[in-house]
């Protein structure tokens, strides 16, 4: 039985008898109510290794962009009979002249107003404060399922997704990976491990296109938690079209997936497979350092180090997951073995969560209940949980040490990484409903999440 320090609570044994954070946590709810915090620092795993889990269906929106209406759609101007009347010909050109002025005028005042959001109180470059919201995104997938052929993936998917070269030990060059265009004014998602040591030693990072074309590019925010983050790179502002972004729940094991990165240093790849599983729960990483827990879309796609960060996308051509990691013939998830059939991406739905909460605060969230739980039981009947935090979540709904979480929400719990996934899946501020066997006892305990920078 691993035993925890408790000047350490944030921390528990490992089944390698190693230190990995605890504290079970989660992020759901299509994307709407996402507006978080966190800040993460976090030392990298080498180019490439991490991943996340499923989340609920994507609100309906409005035919537009966003929610708002759609070109066409907007209502009518009121006609209104005025009477007629004749000008002087020395207006027109004042006129015309006031209309330059203005237009330059504008163009000058919109773009400071830009940096101001992005700057002003010290905010990171590329913030946006209405999140997804308050950016230029694609709403529609861009082929019709007629039209569902990999090679009409590649042709629409290509031109968005990027390689992402980044500074790590001392080389500007020394880490890539992938990513993908979010959004018309130059967000580009990526995975976190691929850009967190150039983050937190200010290193250069570099976003190439298709063309061979590079642009300086600075991190908006990133989440260890969820092995995510979003860069901003101004050049790029207007030049790409985005990425749609789909939904992982509606995949089927067995639909065809692609996948599109860099693996290898070999920009503009193209894999193809198929869905291999859905809801995997994976948890990647430095077990010395932070861990991911991810409820993962598993692919056969061939993933290699280098992929991370890229989209997997649908035949509709929308993504439905982040490339990041693969399983080894150890036994582990790391970047040292090539791809053995076994790849894992990060469910859309939380990319859309955490990129909005990162683009509205430059931090992400996710969910804890405060109570350490064993990882390493194989048995299958549940997760233990070994302690409970003072004034935690878990302590106000009436867990308690040695209750055995068998269940969330009716889902079954094998074990401990399976918890906290299952909790990772909700967001801040959920109730969640744990079915507990304490001794001979079943019972069920409803627990508030609370939320935290990670």
């Amino acid at each position: 039985m691993s035993q925890h320090d408790p000047e350490h609570p944030e921390h528990q044994d490992a089944p390698d008898g190693t230190q990995r954070p605890v504290d079970p946590v989660a992020a759901d709810d299509p994307y709407a109510a996402t507006r978080g915090q966190a800040s993460v620092s976090q030392q990298p795993v080498d180019d490439w290794t991490q991943v996340t889990r499923p989340q609920p269906v994507v609100p309906s929106q409005a035919p537009g962009p966003w929610g708002y209406p759609a070109p066409g759609q907007l209502p009518a101007a009121p006609r209104h009979a005025a009477p007629s009347a004749r000008v002087a010909g020395w207006v027109w050109p004042v006129v015309a002249m006031l209309a330059l002025v203005v237009g330059v005028v504008g163009g000058v005042v919109g773009a400071a107003g830009f940096r101001l959001v992005d700057e002003a109180g010290g905010e990171r470059q590329g913030i946006v404060r209405d999140g997804l919201f308050g950016v230029d995104t694609a709403t529609e997938a861009p082929l019709a399922p007629e039209d569902g052929t990999i090679a009409n993936v590649a042709a629409e998917l290509l031109p968005s997704t990027v390689q992402i070269i980044a500074a790590y030990g001392g080389d500007d060059r020394g880490a890539t990976g992938s990513g993908f265009v979010l959004d018309r004014q130059g967000h580009v998602v990526t995975n976190n491990h691929v850009v967190a040591e150039a983050a937190q030693d200010d290193g250069r990072i570099q976003v190439v296109d298709q063309e061979g074309n590079r642009y300086d590019a600075s991190v908006v925010g990133r989440s260890a938690v969820y092995d995510l983050a979003v860069l901003v790179a101004e050049e790029m502002a207007g030049e790409f079209e985005p990425t749609a972004l789909g939904a992982s729940s509606r995949l089927r094991v067995g639909e065809t997936v692609v996948a599109i990165g860099s693996p290898l240093g070999l920009s503009s790849t193209v894999t193809a497979g198929i869905v291999s599983a859905l809801q995997r729960p994976v948890t990647t990483g430095d077990p010395d350092s932070d861990t991911s827990y991810i409820n993962a879309v598993q692919t056969d796609a061939a993933i290699n180090p280098g992929n991370s960060g890229g989209p997997l996308v649908n035949l509709l051509g929308e993504v439905v997951g982040v490339n990041s990691a693969i399983a080894t013939t150890g036994g582990g998830f790391g970047a040292e073995a090539g791809n053995i059939g076994v790849g894992f991406a990060i469910p859309v739905e939380q990319v859309r969560i955490t990129a909005d909460q990162i683009l509205r605060t430059g931090e992400a969230q996710y969910p804890i209940i405060g109570a350490e739980v064993r990882t390493g039981n194989a048995d299958g009947d549940g997760a233990e949980i070994q302690k409970v935090n003072p004034g935690s979540a878990a302590e106000e709904g009436g867990l308690e040490e040695g209750d055995v979480i068998t269940a969330v929400d009716g889902e079954r719990v094998t074990d401990g990484i399976a918890l906290i996934v299952s909790i990772r899946t909700h967001q801040p501020g959920e109730t969640v409903e744990f079915t507990v066997r304490r001794g001979a006892e079943e019972r069920q305990v409803s627990v508030e999440l609370r939320g935290q920078v990670g």
